[in-house]
């Protein structure tokens, strides 16, 4: 893929963080920030800064660089939300192809290319993505294999215990230290997560968004095994929950529970936050077993009907 192409990219994700608030007005949007946060190089993102300012939904500042506007035009964001809508997300579409057992293990890029008309550097986007996500690696001269982590609900199941083990855990780390900055910044994002109108944002940006307070939680262990192994599962686990159907009650639990560990972790509660952390993500598994289990059998029954027809 091209800078041109990965640009592009960069400047669609951005927007769209944008205007869902998940980038908050007045945020100052720096080059590293942006390369950090998407896992790219600066040099596309320089580009992508620039063309988003060229559309209005940033501006430069003389020797400060760029900031995300108090008030974003109503046009603006309408015409963004409408060109999104359109533009049909292609990675969901292949990974839910996946989870209900419509492609096979093993899949040639031609294949691929034909299935979704794509062409060769979105293709490489793609595949490049799930590798990331852990549940596709590319074969030994030709083709990829298609991984069944997280596909089952077993193993969806067995993400969460293993979360169990680790993560109220690494909260009692001897190198444990607090940071306050960013606490905080995942203290907006959650407050604001209490406001959305979940019936207008992407479900992946909500389960973004909780996947990287737990992230950043667990990165104040300062016990770099934690933190790529969580980081690790994470990834694994968001191939299931593309199918979630993010309802506002469970978001609710969901952010009011962080909120609550954030609450207790500036106080220095750090045990009770272990605890708590403990019962949020046993909670999580209730609910979210019951609702795994139902995708695997819907997945297994359309892939019977599939070898049959």
């Amino acid at each position: 893929m091209t800078n041109s192409d990965l640009a592009t990219r960069i400047s669609t994700r951005l927007a769209r963080d944008i205007l869902t608030g998940t980038v908050e007005p007045g945020t100052h949007v720096a080059t590293q920030q942006i390369a950090d946060r998407y896992q790219v190089s600066r040099t596309p993102v320089r580009d992508a800064l620039v063309a988003l300012a060229d559309k209005g939904l940033l501006q430069h500042r003389a020797n400060r660089g760029y900031f995300v506007p108090k008030e974003i035009p109503e046009d603006l964001a309408q015409q963004i939300a409408a060109r999104d809508a359109e533009e049909p997300d292609v990675y969901q579409t292949f990974a839910e192809d996946w989870l209900k057992n419509r492609l096979p293990e093993i899949v040639t890029e031609q294949s691929l290319r034909q299935r979704y008309d794509l062409t060769k550097s979105r293709l490489n986007d793609m595949m490049a993505r799930a590798a990331r996500e852990g549940w596709a690696e590319r074969k030994e001269g030709y083709g990829w294999r298609l991984l069944p982590v997280a596909k089952t609900s077993d193993a969806f199941e067995q993400i969460y215990r293993f979360r169990l083990a680790i993560e109220p855990v690494a909260l009692l780390e001897p190198g444990f230290q607090i940071d306050r900055k960013v606490l905080e910044e995942h203290r907006r994002t959650q407050e604001w997560m209490l406001e959305v109108d979940v019936t207008r944002t992407p479900p992946e940006q909500l389960l973004a968004n909780g996947a990287a307070f737990h992230e950043a939680l667990i990165t104040m262990s300062n016990n770099p095994f934690f933190v790529s192994a969580l980081k690790r599962v994470n990834r694994m686990r968001r191939l299931m929950e593309y199918r979630a159907r993010v309802d506002q009650e469970r978001l609710q639990v969901q952010c009011s529970d962080h909120l609550e560990i954030i609450d207790l972790v500036e106080r220095g509660e750090i045990v009770e936050a272990s605890y708590f952390m403990r019962r949020h993500l046993s909670g999580a598994l209730r609910k979210k077993s019951p609702v795994a289990r139902n995708w695997s059998d819907e997945a297994d029954a359309e892939g019977a009907d599939t070898v049959k027809n």
